[in-house]
């Protein structure tokens, strides 16, 4: 089967999300003098992931909405009674540090100049388009993009099919003619295959990862779904598109 378009994941998929959060915190935690409570940056740093993934899995449960899930990242981190008016604020002196670093990946930029011509290109995040769009501008790839879906607006989050499906539907194509690239094996990996793409996990942290690295990225690749280590692998599973059984292109 010919896939006609590659739809995308953004954080830690396109964009260095773990890295820049990892900085981002441990610059903001400095400036805040919240550093000396914790045994190690890194541990407060692990703490903060472990905090981020709970929240992030209550809004895409449809429990929080996604400003809520922010403001109950910083109350639960913080373990103190905020107003909203007052994790806001200290989520955005965060973001501000935060977004200093923000880098893509080195392979990013190559893969997309190699794929431009033959594949139409789309993001579905579990995020909100304020910050997706916003994110893309600054990185410089957003008119790279035919459209940009997120959860917050869609009313549906990976792993869900309906929301994989909405990227096909937004595209006019089938789900057999769209393959999905993303970070996670069972949010993106599972998710996709299940829906009928093509589904591409990319695993750049194997099983050296640090710490900090939620241990579901570190998960075998699940059925359906190509493993790779770098985006210049995609071409080649694009071009040859084997589908179901197809060996792991992880080295």
């Amino acid at each position: 089967m010919t896939i006609r378009a590659v739809v995308w994941d953004v954080d830690d998929t396109l964009f260095d999300y773990t890295s820049a959060d990892r900085e981002g915190m441990r610059a903001h935690l400095t400036t805040e003098g919240l550093l000396a409570g914790w045994e190690s940056p890194e541990a407060a740093l692990v703490r903060w992931r472990e905090i981020t993934d709970r929240q992030w899995a209550r809004f895409s449960a449809g429990e929080v909405s996604f400003e809520d899930q922010r403001r109950d990242r910083v109350r639960v981190f913080l373990e103190t009674e905020l107003t909203d008016a007052q994790a806001d604020d200290w989520f955005r002196r965060y973001r501000t540090h935060y977004e200093a670093v923000w880098t893509l990946f080195p392979d990013v930029l190559p893969a997309l100049d190699a794929l431009a011509a033959g594949y139409r290109h789309a993001v579905l995040s579990n995020s909100s388009l304020h910050v997706q769009d916003h994110k893309l501008r600054t990185l410089g790839v957003h008119d790279r993009f035919e459209a940009v879906l997120c959860a917050a607006e869609l009313g549906v989050s990976k792993p869900a099919a309906g929301a994989f499906l909405a990227a096909c539907e937004a595209l006019e194509l089938a789900p057999h003619q769209v393959a999905y690239v993303g970070d996670h094996p069972e949010i993106d990996g599972r998710g996709a295959a299940d829906a009928g793409l093509l589904s591409v996990w990319i695993d750049r942290h194997g099983p050296a990862a640090a710490p900090f690295i939620a241990p579901a990225t570190r998960a075998d690749a699940p059925a359906g779904a190509h493993r790779i280590a770098s985006l210049a692998e995609l071409p080649a599973i694009l071009r040859a598109d084997t589908r179901f059984g197809a060996p792991s292109t992880f080295r």
